[in-house]
């Protein structure tokens, strides 16, 4: 079944590489026309909005960072001012500042949770914020306003070596579960979506060669996902095909968050 996400209008965060860029295309694949937010990376994210109008589609690069109130805003007003409204919010910016307990700073701390957390956070307020003054269209969504959270396997398998990131994934499971309590009834749907080991360029050290071998260990599935495995499952969230799901996390990840580990040692 072909889904069709014409008339709508997506802003998918930390869009210029990896699942954000392949998230973005998807969309725009789909019919939707496409606000790629970047935050250092601006020609990935211009080039990649280059190509979809190319191709026929809608797209704009917009810079912000998804940590900061005033960015946010101007992100938004940015989005709005190109296309009119808004329907659709992946928010997917996300990044990883490594270390063991003993040595990680208070700055990787709190670098990693202002945008894996708190950037999600400012999002999602802005984006209700717009879905609830706006009219469903008629030629539309059933939903006045989709938002898609993109968190990890980490936010249900601890992580050690990565408790930022993995407390930061943990507060967006709940941070996703209490705004579809809190604004279903208005007709927005928020879900989210777990990725588990996806190759992407900036992970390609972990995912190919020996470390790609001894990854599969964890994957009962037996193949390291792809990047369009996440995207064709942000279509779906974002389309009228998962209308009645709501607050639920789809873990995309081969079987990992199953725990593998203890198929013998039960």
């Amino acid at each position: 079944m072909q889904i069709s996400l014409q008339h709508q209008v997506a802003l998918v965060t930390g869009g210029s590489s990896g699942i954000g860029a392949a998230v973005a295309a998807a969309l725009a694949k789909a019919g939707a026309a496409v606000a790629i937010n970047y935050h250092s990376q601006r020609e990935p994210a211009q080039k990649l909005a280059d190509k979809i109008v190319a191709d026929g589609g809608k797209a704009i690069a917009v810079g912000a960072d998804v940590g900061s109130q005033a960015d946010v805003d101007r992100m938004f007003a940015q989005t709005l001012d190109a296309f009119g409204r808004l329907d659709i919010l992946v928010a997917n910016s996300g990044l990883q500042r490594d270390a063991g307990i003993d040595d990680m700073t208070l700055d990787d701390w709190n670098t990693v949770i202002n945008t894996n957390l708190t950037g999600q956070f400012l999002c999602a307020q802005a984006a209700i914020r717009q879905f609830t003054r706006q009219d469903i269209q008629p030629n539309g969504s059933r939903a006045r306003g989709k938002i898609i959270h993109m968190s990890s396997v980490h936010q249900r398998v601890p992580w050690a070596g990565h408790v930022n990131y993995a407390a930061s994934k943990g507060g967006v499971d709940l941070l996703m579960q209490s705004l579809a309590q809190e604004v279903s009834e208005r007709g927005i749907r928020v879900n989210s979506i777990a990725p588990g080991a996806i190759a992407t360029p900036i992970n390609q050290e972990n995912t190919k060669g020996e470390a790609g071998e001894k990854l599969l260990e964890l994957i009962p599935y037996g193949r390291i996902g792809d990047v369009e495995d996440v995207a064709n499952a942000t279509v779906w969230l974002a389309s009228d095909l998962s209308d009645y799901v709501v607050g639920t996390t789809l873990f995309i990840d081969g079987g990992m968050s199953v725990y593998p580990e203890f198929r013998d040692n039960g």
